[in-house]
């Protein structure tokens, strides 16, 4: 008889569809079907965390207490898988004169992370590179074009970061108050292993969505859909082999 795996996913948050992220997971674990998963809205609930064997988040500007970061800490250094999507390692203070802002609220997070996110260039096809084939989570994958946010952060530890997908772009991210990206390093991490103790961090940066009704309050609705890396297959590839990856699968 197979062992079930406990799932714990977290998604929440701002100025995406979190709804329609949160459903697409759901099926994606669905195809297992000795998963059971817990879902919440935040990272406060030290049971959940700590009763699972892998966890998921899509979270954009979810802040997780000191208490919070503090035992998920933990619970990645004693072994914990978490393969953690987009905007988990952002923190977004809107509608400054200058721009949105980026606080380094929670070092704590980012650190665990490996990174923060600090801004965007405007939402464009931009090319991911494969940057190690030779690793299960993303081998036998060529080189793809998404439509999505090219995410900028600033990285922890970057040394024992092991990249998985990359980019290479340097710019201007219009909107945002650390909008000069010109004169920096290239390149880009798209996906990556942070490795902690005896567990692991799975980073993702793609994977945007928003619908008519998520930019609120800042506007009552949003003209346009976007879907970005969800409409490409080879999303749907990285996701499904994550999942294999915090099931405990290596291969």
């Amino acid at each position: 008889m197979t062992e079930t795996v406990d799932v714990h996913l977290v998604a929440a948050g701002k100025y995406h569809d979190i709804d329609f992220a949160r459903l697409e997971l759901l099926k994606l674990l669905a195809e297992h079907e000795h998963i059971r998963v817990t879902v919440a809205s935040d990272y406060e609930n030290a049971d959940q965390v700590n009763n699972c064997n892998f966890m998921i988040s899509y979270t954009c500007d979810v802040r997780p207490s000191e208490n919070a970061q503090k035992f998920i800490r933990k619970w990645v250094e004693d072994g914990g898988r978490w393969m953690a999507l987009h905007g988990t390692n952002s923190a977004l203070d809107m509608g400054g004169p200058d721009g949105v802002d980026s606080p380094r609220c929670f070092p704590l997070w980012a650190e665990t992370l490996g990174s923060q996110f600090i801004a965007h260039p405007p939402i464009a096809p931009y090319s991911v590179e494969i940057s190690d084939p030779s690793n299960w989570l993303v081998s036998d994958l060529e080189s793809f074009e998404t439509d999505d946010e090219l995410y900028l952060c600033e990285y922890h530890d970057q040394e024992n970061l092991h990249t998985l997908l990359h980019t290479d772009w340097n710019g201007e991210a219009r909107g945002f108050v650390e909008s000069d990206w010109t004169n920096d390093e290239k390149r880009r991490l798209v996906m990556y292993l942070r490795p902690l103790g005896d567990g692991c961090v799975l980073y993702n940066t793609l994977g945007h969505c928003r619908g008519h009704y998520d930019m609120r309050p800042l506007t009552d609705y949003y003209p346009k859909i976007e879907r970005c890396s969800w409409e490409i297959p080879q999303y749907y590839e990285l996701l499904k082999r994550g999942i294999r990856w915090g099931m405990g699968e290596t291969e």
